[in-house]
């Protein structure tokens, strides 16, 4: 089958409407009758038309839009599925690997009603936002109506996707944060933050290194997690279990400090403000960095000799613990259906093969994305891909990871959290102010 696939990019594309936001955070089924009567020369329903003596109608065709993918999963996702269903194109939109800028071009779009995207791929964190927002399709009666057990996937992916008792989004991968550092260097691997910075400082330099600890540092989604780790290792939370504030209390200032300390030491970048995902990655594979905090999908390409400059000599640990525990926040990506969509039965098979047992395998096996669907755990292929798939210990860490705040206000918390830990960060306000803008400002958006 040739395959001619429009790849194109949403940053142009996209004009913000910054005062919306405010306004507004497997089946493992082989078998497909559509796939299977055309390969019997019968026209499947969705290639009749209602009208016309039931003459074939031109493909559906429906529009998958993620954060861009530097490797062939979707490429190969994609081919997978249009061979199982011929009468179906799905072109593949790319957002800002930036998810704070994702979420803002999503809620652009989806908040004036276009139907341009038909699946979309949501952060862990949107789903009740968007939710709530009317932007998303409910999902529960086509998993009912196609038997989807979601009881075989990690339940952290599944509790992220729903909201008021209905559930609006599916687990398509789930990851939590890790440390990882150089085992030529690190003699002994750090159990504290404290630790960690006295070694990141002392080991920088060596083997050729410019840094001793990079992570995300950029005023973004990345920020906001990075807090709610150091927050969460200290004994802190943000919210209550009522949704209110809870930020400013003595054990969220103790996470703010060290994370301050951290990110103001000379162990790391001077540009540390600017640097994503991306940045920490490359500035770890490339050999300048002693440790780095990351998602799993990191070590699989630290260990690619096309790309890593130290391969084997990667190691990985959980994240230093404070004076309460060693907290690593849950991440991952949803799949889920616009509103909007006019194609919805054909986005929902789409979506149903993205969570299925051999679209989830894809995705693991060529992107190194952690599965959701817990069967893949015991995959050969899949183990193959990353070590960290084979172990219990990280898949039963997902579990217990660190969540970020189920709650349709979380774009609103994320972005002041951003700004004011920022401010905190480069000396414009003291730690206790920033806590206390944000407890301010948090139960002020929550009362809205």
């Amino acid at each position: 089958m040739t395959m001619s696939k429009k790849w194109w990019s949403a940053g142009s594309a996209v004009t913000l409407a910054g005062g919306l936001l405010a306004g507004c955070g497997g089946t493992g089924d082989d078998v497909n009758p559509a796939a299977d009567t055309a390969s019997n020369g019968q026209a499947s329903a969705s290639e009749q038309t209602q009208a016309g003596g039931g003459q074939p109608a031109s493909k559906v065709k429906i529009v998958f839009g993620q954060g861009a993918d530097q490797t062939d999963g979707t490429k190969k996702l994609v081919e997978a599925f249009e061979a199982k269903h011929p009468e179906i194109d799905v072109d593949v939109r790319e957002f800002p690997n930036d998810s704070t800028q994702m979420h803002d071009q999503l809620v652009t779009i989806l908040g004036g009603k276009s139907p341009e995207l038909d699946v979309v791929n949501l952060d862990v964190v949107w789903p009740a936002e968007f939710a709530q927002a009317g932007f998303l399709l409910p999902l529960d009666r086509y998993i009912q109506n196609d038997g989807l057990d979601l009881s075989q996937y990690l339940e952290g992916g599944v509790n992220a996707g729903n909201y008021n008792g209905q559930q609006w989004a599916l687990p398509r991968y789930n990851n939590s944060g890790l440390l990882y550092y150089r085992t030529d260097l690190v003699k002994e691997v750090p159990k504290t933050w404290d630790e960690l910075l006295k070694q990141a400082e002392e080991l920088k330099g060596k083997g050729g290194t410019q840094y001793g600890y990079v992570s995300q540092g950029k005023q973004y989604e990345g920020l906001t997690v990075g807090f709610t780790e150091l927050v969460g290792a200290y004994g802190g939370t943000i919210l209550d279990e009522n949704g209110r504030s809870a930020v400013n209390s003595p054990e969220a200032l103790k996470g703010l400090k060290k994370l301050i300390e951290i990110y103001t030491s000379p162990a790391v970048p001077s540009n540390i403000n600017t640097f994503t995902e991306k940045e920490t990655l490359n500035a770890f594979i490339e050999g300048r960095a002693v440790f780095a905090r990351h998602w799993p999908a990191l070590y699989a390409q630290a260990n690619d000799p096309s790309k890593s400059k130290v391969v084997g000599k990667v190691g990985i640990a959980p994240l230093p613990a404070g004076d309460a525990r060693s907290a690593a926040a849950l991440g991952g990506w949803l799949g889920a259906i616009s509103k909007y969509s006019e194609h919805p039965k054909e986005a929902w098979e789409f979506l149903k093969f993205l969570v299925s047992e051999e679209g989830e395998k894809i995705i693991a096996v060529n992107s190194t994305q952690t599965p959701t669907y817990l069967k893949l755990f015991d995959d050969a292929e899949v183990q193959q891909a990353s070590p960290l798939f084979a172990s219990r210990d990280f898949v039963n860490g997902l579990k217990s990871a660190v969540p970020r705040a189920i709650t349709p206000d979380y774009a609103k918390i994320s972005g002041l959290i951003q700004v004011e830990v920022s401010k905190a960060i480069a000396g414009q306000q003291t730690p206790e102010q920033a806590l206390a803008n944000l407890e301010k400002q948090i139960d002020q958006n929550a009362a809205k």
